[in-house]
């Protein structure tokens, strides 16, 4: 999907399942290389680019390293979706001294510094902790959401097959947003069938728009933010929108012009990226030892899923 500034085979099998296990933390051991190569933060970084162009990106948004020393060594890599004061505490405290995220630190510079404790919050409170505790800041942000890794996550952890992009940011690439997908063949699931798969594998109940008998045919999928795919969903007949959020107005919208909604939750449909980047990260030549995925799936619930 078009963020807002508020807000094949084998291959794509293998970043499902692996997304699909959850965000669990990879164990730290000593730093290995493939071939003995010394990383430094800066050449992580290239090397994250050449998979995540920038040129890719948004052109209100921050890709790759916001803070940090790009001539220091690596001896740790750890990846979340949210660099958050927590994150980089957890990454320090597993001996990383990169933390890799999906969202940027900040979009606007911060307009102060300080730490938590002292009531400053947000990006100034991440930036201050990072630099204290000796902690680099890359993302690869909407760069990573156009990419053809995440273009085939979801799709691939709903059990969909993926046609086409949706709305083609970058006609060059045939990189873009939202991903047209197809269910197997002789399958035929209603709303409630797809939002139940839904809520089984991310174990988040999702909010849902539409008849939930609605025999479904074209789906759509988005990580996060997606209320700008709901005019386009509608325009080309899509039956059902799976995403992150969308906009209350948008959503009803679009419901009353024959567009089924699964929320899955800004983060919940994020989340698995982190397995991607780490995927990736390993692929580089860092060791899989020396990556740890933060878990940061209990920012928040619904009391009904805890209710005893």
């Amino acid at each position: 999907m078009r963020k807002g500034r508020s807000n094949m085979a084998d291959e794509e099998e293998g970043v499902a399942e692996g997304a699909a296990k959850g965000i669990a933390r990879i164990p730290a051991g000593e730093m290995s290389t493939k071939g003995g190569r010394v990383w430094t933060v800066g050449a992580l970084e290239r090397a994250l680019l050449e998979r995540f162009p920038a040129a890719d990106a948004e052109s209100w948004d921050r890709t790759g390293l916001l803070v940090g020393d790009a001539s220091a060594g690596v001896r740790g890599v750890a990846v979340a979706l949210d660099p958050t004061v927590a994150a980089v505490r957890a990454a320090a405290g597993a001996g990383a001294n990169v933390l890799v995220t999906h969202h940027p630190a900040f979009l606007d510079a911060p307009v102060a510094f300080g730490p938590i404790e002292t009531g400053i919050t947000g990006p100034g409170a991440v930036v201050f902790e990072a630099v204290r505790r000796g902690v680099a800041l890359m993302n690869f942000h909407t760069a990573l959401d156009v990419s053809a890794p995440a273009a085939r996550m979801l799709p691939g952890m709903l059990g969909l097959s993926f046609e086409s992009i949706l709305d083609v940011a970058r006609p060059a690439s045939g990189k873009g947003y939202g991903q047209v997908c197809a269910f197997g063949a002789g399958e035929a699931l209603t709303l409630r069938q797809l939002a139940a798969r839904c809520l089984s594998l991310f174990g988040r109940p999702p909010r849902v728009w539409g008849d939930m008998d609605r025999v479904l045919d074209r789906v759509v999928t988005a990580t996060g933010s997606a209320s700008d795919l709901l005019p386009l969903c509608a325009q080309r007949g899509v039956s059902c929108l799976v995403c992150g959020e969308v906009r209350y107005h948008a959503a009803l919208d679009a419901s009353q012009a024959g567009v089924c909604i699964i929320e899955l939750g800004h983060d919940v449909s994020e989340l698995p990226l982190c397995a991607i980047l780490a995927k990736e990260i390993e692929s580089i030549g860092i060791g899989d030892g020396d990556i740890h995925i933060l878990d940061q799936r209990s920012n928040w619930t619904v009391p009904e899923a805890i209710r005893r």
